[in-house]
């Protein structure tokens, strides 16, 4: 097989772009914690995440949040293509702070609580998240 010129330029044009996809995928998580927390700085603190370390199948992945004291807690995949999965409320009647789900993941990737407390400061947790068959049309 011949390399042209237009195939190399083609090969490079390629290659950009797929460099430039998880620089938005981590800019669009960066802007799911941005929306959440208006901006405001996140700590560490007292919020647990239960996620696993390996998931087989990303259409159904199990997770866990703790954050005792929250007023709520947001769950960020930061590589799916809408990072921001969802947002349990708690009130003053709530017996406890936390909940669980399943959500889908698009492939290998963090999977980040915040929690909002009392006195509006933010905490996070992080986990990595391996998946090896994509849900998100992977």
């Amino acid at each position: 097989m011949k390399l042209t010129r237009r195939d190399a330029i083609a090969m490079g044009l390629g290659a950009t772009v797929v460099a430039m996809l998880p620089l938005r995928a981590s800019a669009a998580g960066e802007e799911a914690i941005a929306a959440f927390t208006m901006g405001a700085d996140v700590g560490e603190g007292d919020i647990t995440l239960t996620a696993p370390e390996i998931a087989e199948n990303g259409n159904t992945v199990p997770l866990g949040v703790s954050a005792p004291g929250a007023v709520s807690i947001t769950l960020i995949a930061a590589g799916n293509p809408g990072p921001a999965t969802c947002t349990f409320n708690f009130g003053p009647a709530s017996g406890a702070q936390e909940a669980s789900t399943r959500i889908r993941l698009a492939g290998t990737q963090d999977v980040i609580a915040i929690a909002k407390m009392p006195d509006g400061s933010f905490i996070q947790a992080k986990q990595s998240v391996k998946v090896t068959i994509g849900g998100c049309g992977g």
